[in-house]
């Protein structure tokens, strides 16, 4: 992967973000506070005072996310949760929200089933066209970078710089890429969310999300929408969080080096019709690697001859499971029509593990050949 210095620094810190507040005899790993009250004889003394307010283990996660992001953060329990508090947080009825007509699907379901109703006028843009938008008078341009699963890209500077000339907020989805691959709030994103169910967590064990912004009033808002939504995540699932982060690095180093090797042979096999990856010279994407993206990533889209090729190649590959999630250890793909994307009907997307490549390669070989 190649992390840059400042990159290689975050995550060091990372790995020992505990080690100044440690007293003799503490645990190095930060313990599961599973309680959902503390002890409070002074409401104004500090402290943990209820568990909808605050944990000691989103403590700990949210450190471990802050170092990375350089930026306030606010954990939720889910992508989607994470979404929804920034929306929320920021808009109001009567304001135009910009989202990718072709970025997750749940974000335009959420953005058109319960905002629209509140009135928020909702205006679907595909990724591509972000460059040249108009968006004079947009309340908050919603961008999604790549997009998932098509990855597409666009200039996330030169969009919030244009964005924000219009009066409105950029709110970046980072899950594709993480922190470590791209960094939205250095290039003007007002907030980022992502999913860390994906390659942060990386075990598929867990659902997380989390908001960073480095506006405290905004981000005081985005946690009072967590406290008064009750929209938290549980002391468990911060603390398997807080163990899979300190593997991220390792694991995207694996991840994405595998997916370019894969995406190299696949663009030249006869079975394969049409092959996105941002990390290839031939792809549309690949102007942003090196500057707003540290490398191509993990994902792959490609697509197959029809829907039964592609579902007999899913059910064929033993070293590629058939979920609908990314990021994990384990290589994962799905064919996204499925889920009502505007996609070709073979179109899949796959999310390279940490499975050493050659065999993998040849699982996917095999399996495509058959």
């Amino acid at each position: 992967m190649g992390l840059s210095d400042e990159n290689a620094l975050r995550m060091a810190r990372l790995l020992h973000h505990r080690k100044a507040a440690l007293k003799q005899g503490d645990p190095i790993v930060p313990p599961i506070t599973a309680s959902a009250t503390y002890h409070l004889p002074h409401v104004q003394a500090g402290g943990q005072f209820y568990g909808r307010n605050g944990n000691p283990t989103w403590d700990a996660v949210e450190a471990q996310l802050s170092l990375l992001e350089e930026a306030e953060v606010a954990s939720f329990p889910s992508g989607m949760a994470a979404i929804a508090a920034a929306l929320f947080s920021t808009l109001k009825a009567g304001d135009r929200l910009v989202i990718p007509a072709d970025g997750y699907y749940v974000t335009r379901v959420l953005s058109q089933g319960f905002l629209k109703p509140l009135g928020v006028e909702v205006q679907l843009l595909p990724t591509a066209s972000y460059g040249t938008a108009d968006f004079a008078g947009a309340a908050v341009v919603y961008l999604e970078t790549p997009s998932n699963p098509g990855l597409d890209v666009v200039d996330i500077a030169a969009v919030s710089a244009r964005a924000h000339a219009a009066g409105a907020k950029v709110i970046a989805d980072n899950t594709t890429m993480t922190p470590l691959l791209q960094q939205p709030l250095d290039l003007g994103c007002d907030l980022v969310v992502a999913a860390d169910t994906k390659a942060p967590a990386g075990h598929s064990d867990v659902l997380f999300g989390h908001v960073a912004g480095r506006d405290a009033a905004l981000m005081a808002r985005v946690r009072d929408w967590r406290r008064m939504s009750g929209a938290i995540p549980g002391p468990f699932e911060a603390f398997l969080v807080h163990r899979g982060i300190g593997t991220l690095e390792v694991r995207l180093e694996r991840m994405c080096a595998s997916a370019a090797t894969v995406a190299g042979r696949l663009a030249v096999h006869p079975a394969v019709r049409v092959l996105r990856y941002p990390g290839l010279a031939c792809d549309p994407s690949h102007w942003a690697v090196g500057s707003q993206m540290a490398n191509g990533g993990f994902l792959i889209g490609f697509e197959l001859a029809n829907a039964g090729v592609a579902e007999g190649f899913l059910a064929r590959c033993p070293l590629i499971e058939q979920s609908t999630s990314f990021g994990g250890t384990h290589s994962a793909a799905e064919r996204r029509a499925r889920w009502g994307d505007a996609v070709p009907e073979g179109f899949i997307r796959l999310s390279v593990g940490v499975e050493p490549v050659e065999v993998l390669w040849a699982a996917i070989d095999a399996a495509l050949r058959r």
